[in-house]
């Protein structure tokens, strides 16, 4: 019989790309659990490791291609420079809401106590070594590993 009430203890999120749009949400969801006394962690895979990548992460982009929410024809947003015009609008919205780059927001969201992992399939694939990645890293871990340590009553897994 559960004694958690269906509380959320802990967040386990996934992310697998790094356009700017699942970055932050990814960024946000993590913060926020903080924010509310859940334990948060996020694990970088495949593409999602440019996020914490050193020499990457100042340079993510917002998708234009395949998304929907753009509301924008696939064949417009394939054009040059449509990509970095969005980006630029996305990041001009965030400052006017304070929002921090992506870089500090991985500051931030160390010091409040977001776990931060790198996946060690994608590492390899990619040929990134632990050094090409944020100070801020907790780790490089295995799917398994990963598991692990969502393991326990009130966790809850979510794939960006």
């Amino acid at each position: 019989m559960s004694d958690n009430n269906g509380q959320i203890k802990k967040m386990m999120i996934i992310l697998s790309k790094a356009s700017l749009e699942n970055v932050y949400a990814a960024f946000v969801l993590a913060n926020g659990a903080r924010m509310e006394g859940i334990q948060a962690e996020i694990f970088f895979t495949f593409f999602g490791l440019e996020a914490i990548h050193k020499d990457k992460l100042e340079h993510l982009h917002t998708a234009t291609v395949g998304n929907p929410a753009m509301h924008i024809p696939t064949l417009i947003g394939g054009l040059p420079g449509m990509e970095a015009f969005a980006t630029s609008m996305m990041k001009k919205e965030m400052e006017k809401l304070d929002i921090p780059g992506v870089k500090e927001f991985l500051e931030i969201m160390n010091a409040s106590g977001v776990k931060l992992w790198a996946c060690r399939l994608a590492m390899d694939m990619f040929h990134y070594k632990k050094e090409d990645m944020i100070d801020e890293l907790d780790g490089v871990l295995t799917v398994g590993d990963f598991y692990k340590q969502g393991s326990g009553e009130g966790t809850h897994m979510l794939f960006i």
